[in-house]
């Protein structure tokens, strides 16, 4: 597994020894990248890896122009390795690491600026996504306008919650990359 593009770009990160976590492979990381640099929402951004995993879409954002980014997992294996990974890399100040389940978030701390960008990447099946959708808006987590880029199963039906606008989606083999815009976030 490797940084797709950007200063990291290249670069290999660690991936996990068991199917506990499935990461987001290169060529799909680099897919919703192309996007996002499309979309123009790249350059600055506030970005949020929500079940980071090996936290290879939040280093993606920072390698690609991310200001900053939040990495939420609650699982202490893949939380360590995200972790682990950041430090290869020597990222600093602009990586923080919040270990929570990202369906609880509860409220955004003062000192944590509004998000931007947000990667919601759960494990396929549980229905996490909307859960963590709303406990992103109702924490106040997300800014006016949020870009969020949603990995589910390629069947995957539900609807998303209120506040949020999908504004595209596609499938990629196993995976349906859901493209939505917070609608009704408070400013950052």
């Amino acid at each position: 597994m490797r940084v797709v593009g950007g200063k990291y770009g290249s670069r290999i990160l660690k991936a996990p020894k068991n199917d506990a976590v499935r990461p987001t492979s290169d060529k799909l990381r680099g897919a919703i990248f192309n996007i996002l640099r499309s979309r123009g929402v790249l350059d600055g951004a506030l970005a949020m890896d929500c079940f980071c995993g090996t936290g290879a879409l939040g280093i993606e954002a920072l390698s690609q122009g991310a200001d900053t980014c939040v990495f939420v997992d609650n699982a202490r294996a893949s939380f360590d390795l995200a972790k682990e990974n950041a430090a290869t890399l020597k990222i600093g100040g602009e990586a923080e690491f919040i270990f929570r389940d990202a369906t609880k978030m509860g409220p955004r701390p003062p000192n944590v600026p509004a998000r931007t960008l947000v990667f919601l990447d759960p494990p396929y099946r549980k229905n996490l996504a909307p859960q963590a959708l709303n406990s992103l808006i109702q924490g106040g987590w997300l800014a006016a306008d949020a870009f969020c880029i949603i990995e589910v199963e390629k069947d995957f039906i539900a609807a998303l919650p209120s506040g949020y606008a999908a504004l595209d989606e596609r499938i990629y083999g196993e995976t349906k990359l859901i493209l939505a815009i917070a609608s009704s976030s408070d400013p950052v």
